[in-house]
């Protein structure tokens, strides 16, 4: 017979309390509280957020193959408090604080013959988690997951978004609009208008991920495994994790995901470097003011590896058939074909101090062997790998995955994730060689484009995840779309383009455009060329996923600010009150101008600078799809 895993919450002291088949756990701060209860053999859990109960009665359990009994008795808890800090090798804050109440459960069946069970509770001043242990014991080997009925049971038919893989983000809609739908993690809920939820997943490592879908009660969505998953005692299951936030940008600025995540597990990190990346496959089929007309050739190669020996850019991404066509089985990647000399490449970019990352697929990894292709990348002096098409799915795509990472990691290759990806869950903080992924609609990929309002959801909404490829930069509007790998028209405009480089943190930011274009507006360019290679610090300062973002991240005594809006113009006014009080600085605006329209007129720009302090107010003008970057820096004293 298989039933429900049944969950039980004892908690002994302060943040911990108990009453008989009732329980609670609070976050450090006491704002957050979480309730267990059970009753007849039925497990749920109540979430407060300062006196509003904003989850109700939600289930708990998975099902097994093998199944558990439907009563349980506690033999053995403890609790703990874990107040740790760390650094992060790259991210959008370099110093973390990993605070929370944690409590586990070890739960044993009311049978001849118990199996037991442990449960892993945590409550944050920032959201709660918890995920389900498999200890050894006696009675419990191997089994199968077959589903996971964790509920996200609201008190109200609240507002929500969500990620929609490569295509355009949901939202808003309400709860129990359109049900029977499965959607992608992560979801944003507003509450009220000063309450924020987030759901999505943490340390996907074993088992099949998931999707969130619609239950049968109102108010109700639930966990939708991705594919049953084979595991055994020992094992425990990714964290299912709820952010809370008064403003969205409170959850985006949240650190949660990497604090559920295992310390880093690369004893050397040196070699991994974040930074910046030409990329030369939207690039085919330009001419340049010289005539010369880009392609997959090692001549081509060598004009964006002394642009980006000029330019202060860490690499060139290398993408697809550079070793044959990505699709053929015949295609080896331990070797280059057509125009393209790999040893001539890896030689020229080593004397110019470029990296270079190279383009690998399933079907390559696969065929001639993942390990032997790594091996053979790390021989030529790669920098890093850009992983597509990844052929599984559920725990076999999850499980892939990690054998990528790791394997990466033992050859000194960094990895950035294509193609529906495995989503980010903080595992960068364990692996931190994964410096990006594609979780997200990147412009001009899957053959068309997106238009303002979803770079703006997308900063709301994916990148909540964790960081995002989305390929920005983009200079060279105009005419772009006769290129073979481009497409479509793309709408936008340059400054916004600046922006998405600020607003959407990863390890590694990919440019899609020419050196040329970027030449041909080099005060402009000058904010990309002057960007840091790491951040201390990260503040959403203002906006909503259905208007406008304003972000600010600090490198040192540095700001870096960026803003889009949608379709929209807007003007804004950014106060400047996180600067050091009683110190100068200089604000270099880059933005667009009184003409700048994201389909009209993209290309519009101006570059401006003013003296600011702490009590300045800028106000800045964003157009149609536009956006601003502001670069902030000390005035120097003689």
């Amino acid at each position: 017979m298989r039933t429900l895993i049944s969950l039980l919450f004892l908690i002994f002291i302060s943040p911990f309390s108990t009453t008989a088949q009732n329980y609670r756990i609070d976050s450090p701060d006491k704002n957050v509280k979480l309730e267990f209860n059970i009753t007849g053999g039925n497990p749920t859990y109540t979430l407060f957020v300062g006196n509003k109960k904003v989850i109700q009665n939600a289930q708990l359990g998975l099902k097994l193959d093998n199944a558990f009994g439907e009563n349980f008795k506690v033999v053995d808890s403890h609790s703990q408090e874990l107040d740790e800090q760390y650094e992060m090798q790259w991210w959008k804050s370099r110093v973390i604080q990993n605070n929370c109440n944690e409590l586990t459960v070890s739960l044993e069946e009311l049978t001849e013959n118990p199996k037991r069970l442990d449960v892993v509770f945590r409550a944050y001043n920032d959201g709660i988690a918890f995920r389900y242990v498999f200890p050894e014991q006696k009675y419990l080997n191997e089994f199968i997951i077959e589903e996971d009925l964790s509920e996200f049971a609201f008190t109200d038919d609240f507002t929500w978004w969500s990620a929609n893989g490569e295509r355009d983000n949901l939202g808003p809609l309400s709860i129990n609009a359109g049900k029977g739908g499965v959607f992608f993690p992560p979801m944003v809920f507003q509450c009220t208008n000063d309450l924020y939820l987030g759901i999505h997943e943490a340390g996907i490592y074993d088992f099949a991920n998931f999707k969130i879908k619609h239950a049968k009660k109102e108010n109700t969505f639930k966990c939708d495994l991705q594919g049953k998953s084979k595991a055994k005692t020992g094992m425990h299951t990714s964290w299912r994790a709820i952010l809370i936030g008064q403003r969205a940008g409170d959850l985006v600025e949240s650190n949660l995901l990497q604090n559920l995540n295992p310390p880093c597990k690369i004893e050397d990190t040196s070699w991994i470097t974040p930074g910046l990346s030409m990329w030369d496959w939207r690039v085919w089929g330009y001419t340049a003011p010289d005539g010369f007309v880009y392609g997959l050739n090692t001549e081509s190669h060598k004009r964006f590896i002394d642009f980006a020996a000029e330019n202060n850019v860490d690499y060139l991404l290398m993408d697809a058939d550079w070793y044959g066509p990505e699709f053929s089985e015949d295609s080896d990647p331990t070797q280059s074909e057509g125009d393209i000399n790999i040893e001539e490449n890896f030689r020229y970019a080593k004397a110019k101090g470029v990296g270079i990352i190279l383009y690998l697929n399933d079907i390559g990894a696969r065929k001639f062997g993942l390990e032997r292709v790594l091996k053979q990348f790390n021989e030529w002096g790669a920098s890093g790998v850009k992983y597509g098409f990844m052929t599984s799915s559920g725990q076999e795509k999850v499980l892939q995955t990690r054998k990528v990472v790791e394997l990466c990691a033992k050859y000194k290759l960094t990895v950035n994730f294509h193609d529906n990806p495995i989503p980010p869950s903080g595992d960068d903080r364990t692996w931190p060689n994964v410096l990006t992924r594609e979780y997200c609609h990147s412009q001009a990929d899957a053959k068309y484009s997106y238009y303002p309002e979803t770079a703006v959801s997308a900063a709301f909404i994916n990148l909540l995840a964790g960081p995002l490829d989305m390929c920005s930069g983009w200079y060279g509007f105009e005419g772009c779309e006769v290129r073979p790998k481009v497409f479509r028209f793309i709408p936008g405009t340059v400054a916004a383009e600046n922006a998405k480089l600020i607003i959407f943190h990863g390890g590694m930011s990919v440019l899609p455009d020419s050196p040329e274009n970027y030449l041909e507006k080099a005060d402009l360019f000058n904010f990309i060329k002057e960007l840091p290679k790491r951040y201390d610090e990260y503040k959403v300062i203002d906006g909503h996923m259905e208007s406008f973002i304003t972000v600010a991240r600090r490198a040192g005594e540095e700001w870096y600010l960026g803003s889009l809006t949608t379709r929209e113009p807007r003007t804004i006014d950014i106060k400047l009150d996180f600067l050091k009080p009683g110190q100068k600085y200089i604000a270099y605006l880059f933005e667009d101008n009184i003409e700048t329209h994201f389909t009209d007129n993209r290309e519009a720009y101006q570059v401006r600078q003013v003296n600011v302090d702490s009590e300045s107010e800028l106000t800045v003008w964003l157009a149609p799809g536009g956006g601003n970057t502001i670069r902030i820096e000390p005035q120097k004293t003689n």
